[in-house]
């Protein structure tokens, strides 16, 4: 199952939630706190976390462990 996080923007705030799962880990009134959970999940499980803006389009994402796409140089 996918290490993934996802942050997104619903009606009730930003939610956090796991690639594959069926309901949010956890629903907060900011972006920049919804952020910080989702890059502490990924973090901790080694997968990555994944910003979606407003508009639906993703902003920032960061991977943590290992990368199997790693920049050459």
């Amino acid at each position: 199952m996918s290490q993934n996080y996802w942050t997104t923007k619903r009606s009730d705030g930003w939610a956090v939630k796991k690639e594959g799962a069926n309901k949010a880990s956890s629903i907060h009134d900011t972006q920049a706190a919804a952020w910080n959970e989702a890059r502490r999940l990924a973090r901790g499980a080694g997968g990555e976390a994944l910003l979606k803006g407003s508009d639906g389009k993703i902003r920032a994402r960061n991977t943590y462990g290992k990368d199997h796409y790693p920049p050459k140089g």
